[in-house]
């Protein structure tokens, strides 16, 4: 169960997971000894005893991050990313390269698949694992080659009457000269106007990290479901530290991710989203099966909805949805109320 990569605040529970995999391997050299049955008992009754220690111990840590410590979890390097979510949920899936008019952008996948019932087509940010595969996806940081290349596609589902699916899992759009100069701005905000109106129904999924626009050129939908230690917010803590404390460390960092409330369950009581999608305590770093079912519960049922819908109720619902994002009621001094003797 230990891994290499560790967070600071999962040390317990690690030296848990240590025990853990010590008494099974002891457990292990013993069954293949004859004798020692009264040892073996006492290893698994230690070991059930361990194990209870330590769900315990990641319900307690889980039920209490704070939001900086939320961000770690969302870009913890084993937590699932779209292509890990290919292979456990969806079947059949051809991918598309390409955006026709500069090249193909590894850190945005598209491709047309199945999920439960329903073909869609699936478009997702993708970080990679190992290092070669990190650095060609710019560690999910899209180009707006990558950008242009889910537009494309996207038509392409609208032209065929298929929904779309996104998964979105990025700390901010690509920001080098190269990206800027081929229209980065532009391409995030051509995007977002034509997702607005694209005539099928679009379903999007916050899996682990939501930053800017470079999340939000892909998370125009529908309907928004964002995973439980997820975050979803217009900058990084990291960067919205540096512009307002001009230094990044481990307490501004801190105190930026509370700022801007970039929590699920900020981002639900905002109106930004409209599900919070459950993890097991742990994460989906350590559950990855169990969180790939959430999503796809949640992915078909709102599918089952969207597609009962007719295509111009559902194109007004869109437009109202994101014209009431940061509506605020203001009192004015007559009707606010009087106070109390």
């Amino acid at each position: 169960m230990s891994a290499y990569y560790q967070l600071d605040f999962e040390k317990p529970i690690v030296a848990l997971e240590q025990k853990i995999d010590a008494a099974e391997a002891q457990l292990r050299d013993l069954a293949r000894e004859a004798g020692g049955d009264g040892q073996v008992a006492e290893l698994q009754a230690e070991i059930a005893s361990l194990n209870r220690q330590r769900e315990q111990l990641l319900e307690k840590t889980y039920a209490g991050l704070t939001p900086w410590q939320t961000v770690r979890v969302a870009r913890h390097p084993s937590r699932p990313q779209t292509r890990d979510y290919v292979q456990m949920i969806f079947r059949d899936f051809v991918e598309l390269h390409g955006d026709r008019r500069f090249g193909d952008d590894p850190a945005i996948v598209t491709g047309f698949a199945r999920i439960g019932p329903h073909k869609v087509l699936l478009v997702g940010h993708q970080k990679g694992k190992q290092t070669s595969e990190k650095l060609a996806c710019n560690f999910g940081c899209a180009h707006p080659e990558g950008y242009r290349k889910a537009l494309a596609k996207m038509k392409l589902a609208e032209k065929f009457g298929v929904p779309i699916v996104t998964l979105v899992d990025t700390p901010g759009a690509y920001p080098g000269l190269g990206a800027e100069q081929r229209g980065q701005a532009e391409a995030i905000a051509v995007n977002i106007l034509e997702m607005c109106r694209l005539r099928t129904p679009i379903l999007s999924v916050i899996i682990g990290e939501g930053g800017s626009g470079g999340a939000l050129g892909i998370a125009v939908a529908d309907a928004v479901g964002m995973l439980a230690y997820s975050w979803y917010t217009v900058i990084s803590p990291e960067g919205c530290a540096a512009i307002l404390w001009k230094e990044a460390n481990e307490q501004t960092n801190t105190a930026a991710a509370k700022a801007l409330k970039l929590t699920a369950a900020d981002n639900l009581s905002l109106g930004i989203i409209d599900e919070i999608l459950s993890e097991p305590a742990g994460g989906a770093h350590r559950h990855a099966a169990t969180t790939a079912a959430e999503v796809q519960r949640w992915l078909v049922r709102k599918l089952d909805e969207l597609k009962s819908l007719p295509i111009d109720s559902l194109l007004e619902r869109r437009y109202q949805r994101y014209r009431h994002i940061g509506t605020v009621v203001e009192q004015t001094a007559d009707e606010a109320p009087a106070p109390s003797a």
